[in-house]
């Protein structure tokens, strides 16, 4: 039958006011800590996720989960998209065409990569339409040759909506004069804004007319863009689909092209985590000099408890509550302040932004203006769960040392 005693006394013990001042600060620093190292880690674990989510939307929500490339161009690609499209885990596929440029406008030079898309069916795959800055998608498909910029890229072009842009490709016209470059003047229709480096290095024309500057057939493109309910299929799901489409395809998705800045991500935020776990754990530890005080102060209470008939076992047991009431608590105080807090960062950051009047996020330089969060419960699960274990192993010893008084020994001078 299970003993609930060591668990009532330690409980008390737990509650009981201290007669010794010192040791009742070392307690309260104890729970304190917890509670701070708690509440900062789900806080900035939160942080971290809000980041991730962020570039995941805008990065990837610009990028192509997988592309389907032909060999050089996909001729059928309208009957391989009816096809791509029924397969499993996929939400939608458009065409697309690519050149890397140089725009010219007036004095203004700079690089970037053009491409070609259906403005409806690039919806499917792409989030450009719902950053339009200004103009709007629609217009590739009314105006001949018409062009959508990034806004940092018309910026660095100067150039705003009607103006020109001249595109320089990377071959050459042979002609009876010589040799010139491929130069074709497209008329500014737009410009999008996604908040991050996208915004100077791409620009989208319609398929079309992608189609007449490459020189391939009327309905030709070079590839298609497919999108997955989940992104980290991709890598898979895309060699399904070249399998079973015919002809000699490559494939590639986006774990090739921003791959890295995503496992970067991951890596810092469990770095970020086990460093900060650090404060937990120093925290939990401090139970350790309380519980090593309050046995010393309670060998008379100890060595009677014996002599009534309490184990050595469940003396630890004891103790072993006592330091557990102790991390609960602290951990408990930190879960319901880290909560909050992760919940309410990005209003709290505003706010402290316009009382001072200073910009802690740049939107050049971080991609976002403001400081995002999201909070996962399986991260809160993880920190409660190693808070747990870290406060059971600092109450082991003290427990311990409790378990070995010797009656007779803390009761010879009383």
């Amino acid at each position: 039958m299970i003993n609930f005693l060591p668990v009532v006394i330690g409980l008390r013990y737990a509650r009981a006011k201290r007669s010794n001042h010192f040791i009742s600060f070392i307690s309260f620093s104890s729970i304190a800590g917890l509670a701070l190292g708690v509440a900062v880690l789900i806080t900035v674990l939160s942080v971290m996720n809000g980041f991730d989510r962020e570039l995941r939307e805008r990065i990837l929500g610009m990028v192509p989960h997988a592309t389907l490339w032909g060999a050089p161009a996909l001729p059928n690609w309208r009957e391989t998209a009816e096809l791509v499209e029924k397969m499993p885990n996929v939400v939608g596929v458009a065409p697309h065409t690519q050149a890397q440029v140089m725009f010219q406008a007036g004095a203004s030079v700079h690089g970037a990569i053009l491409n070609g898309i259906n403005p409806e069916m690039e919806k499917k795959v792409s989030i450009i339409d719902q950053h339009m800055a200004s103009g709007s998608l629609e217009a590739l498909n009314e105006t001949r040759f018409g062009i959508v910029l990034g806004a940092q890229l018309a910026k660095m072009l100067k150039v705003k909506v009607g103006d020109k842009v001249t595109a320089i490709l990377p071959k050459a016209n042979v002609s009876i004069v010589g040799v010139s470059p491929v130069l074709k003047r497209f008329t500014l229709v737009g410009t999008f804004e996604v908040g991050a480096e996208l915004d100077s290095s791409l620009a989208y024309i319609n398929i079309k007319d992608a189609a007449k500057l490459k020189r391939y057939g009327v309905d030709e493109v070079e590839a298609l863009r497919i999108s997955f309910d989940d992104l980290f299929l991709a890598p898979t799901r895309i060699w399904d689909i070249a399998r079973a489409v015919p002809g000699q395809n490559r494939v590639s998705d986006w774990t090739r092209t921003h791959g890295n800045l995503f496992q970067a991500i991951k890596m810092e935020k469990t770095m970020i985590g086990l460093l900060l776990l650090l404060i937990v754990a120093v925290a939990a530890f401090n139970i350790v000099s309380t519980l090593v005080m309050v046995v010393t102060d309670k060998r008379n209470d100890i060595a009677i408890l014996r002599t009534m008939g309490l184990t050595s076992g469940q003396v630890m047991w004891v103790f072993i509550v006592q330091g557990m009431f102790i991390g609960m608590l602290g951990t408990l105080i930190g879960v319901i302040s880290g909560v909050a807090l992760a919940l309410n960062v990005s209003e709290i950051i505003a706010g402290v932004q316009n009382l001072l009047g200073i910009q802690f996020l740049n939107a050049d330089v971080y991609f976002i203006n403001y400081l995002p969060s999201q909070l996962e419960w399986s991260d809160v699960e993880m920190i409660v769960i190693s808070a747990f274990i870290m406060t059971v192993t600092a109450t082991i010893y003290p427990a311990w040392q409790a378990s070995k008084v010797e009656p007779a020994e803390a009761l010879r001078y009383e």
